[in-house]
């Protein structure tokens, strides 16, 4: 057990010391097996090494929140302009047609609701994820909440287990709690922590000095967007977070809930992919119909 009375804050983070990719794009994959590779080439685009995630998960702990009421009318017709969906199996099933040919990263923990405690989840059988051709599967880590935080971290292991066992990726989801600090020092330690449980990918908060998080993540990071912000204001969420190493952005509710989301999400791409500046997202939002 470590010594908890000699704790320090790290300080070579090394910033702006890419790590080495030797043989393969994506930060800290080169010594996957190659199903791994291939699930994580479909997810992050190989040309730029970064991803635009749609997430429309929001219904398995919320239920029908603004935007995804009706997910065939409002989500469907965004599908064209992400990367990569994060959604729930259900949903899936339901409602994503096959020839989209989009990848998939699974949400696969479930077990309560926005009206109880949070994250008291199990993870769902891998074979499931294999029968639904899963690109990655995801599940949340609450890191810092004494009642969550060893089942979380568990699940994560155990889906870390079986995502070896059928080269798929896992992302470690980090939460945030009304108790946990949303800073550089949280956010940096839940990612190293999901990372170091096995996790491929990990999904975290933007935050200041959001470079250190990232530079001491040996995983590619993509950010949350999370609550709704004005479009110039997201826009520049993700730019920051792309400038500071992020590996691309899963939104949601900052595009669906957008007045007009095709236009966002394409204005979200065009900043991860082609490394516009807010300013000129923004004029490509205004312009797009």
């Amino acid at each position: 057990m470590a010594d908890l009375d000699d704790i320090r804050d790290g300080q070579e983070y090394g910033v702006g010391v890419a790590q080495k990719t030797d043989g393969f794009f994506l930060k800290g994959s080169n010594n996957l097996d190659w199903g791994m590779k291939d699930r994580l080439s479909r997810i992050f685009n190989p040309a730029t090494g970064r991803t635009v995630m749609l997430a429309f998960d929001h219904g398995f702990i919320m239920g029908p929140t603004s935007g995804v009421e009706r997910i065939d009318l409002s989500i469907m017709p965004l599908i064209e302009h992400a990367d990569c969906l994060m959604c729930a199996r259900g949903v899936l099933r339901a409602l994503v047609p096959p020839t989209s040919r989009k990848p998939v990263c699974l949400r696969s923990d479930a077990g309560t609701s926005i009206l109880t405690e949070l994250n008291h989840n199990v993870v769902i059988d891998i074979q499931d994820a294999v029968k639904l051709n899963a690109s990655a599967i995801a599940v949340m880590v609450s890191v810092g909440d004494a009642a969550t935080e060893a089942e979380t971290v568990a699940n994560l292991y155990q889906a870390v287990d079986a995502g070896q066992a059928y080269g798929i990726p896992v992302m470690g989801v980090t939460a945030v709690g009304k108790d946990m600090a949303r800073d550089a020092r949280y956010f940096g330690l839940a990612s190293r922590l999901c990372a170091e449980n096995g996790a491929n990918i990990v999904k975290t908060y933007y935050t200041e000095g959001f470079e250190k998080v990232v530079a001491c993540c040996p995983v590619p990071i993509v950010i949350a967007g999370g609550k709704k912000l004005p479009e110039l204001e997201a826009l520049e969420l993700a730019y920051r977070a792309i400038q500071s190493g992020a590996a691309g952005v899963d939104m949601g509710r900052n595009v669906f809930q957008s007045e007009k989301p095709a236009a966002m999400i394409q204005a979200v791409g065009a900043v991860v992919h082609q490394g516009l500046k807010p300013a000129e997202a923004f004029q490509m939002y205004n312009d797009l119909k």
